[in-house]
């Protein structure tokens, strides 16, 4: 039997879906942003001559990176109020484990960018008469931020797709939506396929980002 398509379901009901979307996006840009601004601070501990600041952040990448995203949701949403004493919110719990996912493989592209420096920068720093903390900051840090951007592009490819899994807890984002049209119509195919093509465009342009910067930071080298 050959199956017909009808997309007139989606026309009727599309700003369910832009709603699904703004709620993807709000969960999206601030994980990435906070797991940025977390990820470097746990790179640079993980460099840090300090055992008492490099093993607790191993640790710390190590549990994050070697756990499922899935897991880590449901336990901030179903097991650390136990611990806090106050429950998270849905979309709460989503951006808390999001943002600390993200910020241990952010760890992760900071230390690998920083180690792939020649360690006669650091020692002609030293030479000079700059701390470890001035060499980072005015020598170091401006080299490796061009290597880690098309890592750091690609996570965030990689967060926008992990979102989806935040329906789990009923986020009402994207995925979210469109599963649930698609129990109410009964028409999966057509609104699940709607659903793809939404997050192809919304996370396309970054691909192509990253794909341009490592061909430019390639012709450089």
């Amino acid at each position: 039997m050959e199956y017909e398509w009808d997309f007139s379901l989606l026309a009727q009901n599309y700003p369910v879906l832009l709603r699904g979307l703004l709620v993807t996006v709000e969960l999206w840009l601030p994980s990435m942003a906070l797991g940025l601004a977390l990820g470097l601070g746990l790179g640079l501990a993980r460099l840090a001559g300090s055992r008492w600041l490099a093993r607790p952040a191993l640790l710390y990448v190590e549990l994050f990176r070697d756990t499922p995203v899935l897991i880590q949701l449901i336990w901030f949403f179903y097991a650390f109020p136990i611990l806090v004493g106050v429950q998270l919110s849905p979309f709460t719990a989503a951006l808390l484990a999001l943002t600390l996912n993200t910020s241990a493989y952010c760890a992760e592209i900071v230390r690998g960018g920083i180690q792939s420096v020649p360690k006669g920068q650091f020692e002609g720093a030293k030479a000079l008469g700059m701390s470890r903390h001035q060499a980072m900051r005015r020598i170091i840090l401006p080299q490796v931020v061009r290597r880690m951007l098309p890592a750091f592009t690609n996570r965030g490819i990689e967060l926008a797709k992990v979102t989806s899994l935040a329906s789990v807890l009923s986020v009402h984002e994207l995925m979210y939506q469109g599963r649930l049209l698609s129990s109410t119509y009964y028409r999966p195919l057509e609104i699940l396929t709607t659903v793809a093509i939404v997050y192809f465009v919304l996370i396309y342009p970054g691909s192509f980002l990253s794909a341009r910067l490592e061909r430019r930071l390639a012709a450089r080298s």
